[in-house]
């Protein structure tokens, strides 16, 4: 599994290499929660995802992703917001095998 490091700043876009993949993130504070765009190479594969404590982001096999990106709270269970990024909330990427295994 690996951490994806985040800075605590309501908005910002990243291009991380998670697996064989390269995969650009944005994640974004609304009023409404906390958000996050997906995309592999020059294709978005997911927009809008709402970013829940131990929900996946991608969830569905048919959309290319390889393994799973999810946020957890270290000190609690509430959904993530931007000013926890990097200390209080994490983003994990985990693989394939790492999911099932966890199953």
């Amino acid at each position: 599994m690996q951490t994806i490091t985040l800075q605590a700043i309501k908005a910002q876009e990243m291009t991380v290499r998670l697996g064989d993949q390269t995969v650009t993130l944005r994640i974004y504070q609304r009023a409404t929660g906390l958000f996050a765009d997906i995309g592999i190479d020059d294709l978005w594969i997911a927009q809008g995802v709402a970013c829940l404590n131990g929900n996946r982001l991608v969830r569905y096999p048919y959309l290319g992703f390889s393994g799973e990106l999810f946020f957890a709270d270290t000190k609690g269970s509430d959904d993530p917001v931007y000013d926890g990024l990097g200390d209080r909330f994490l983003l994990f990427y985990a693989t394939a095998d790492e999911m099932s295994a966890a199953a």
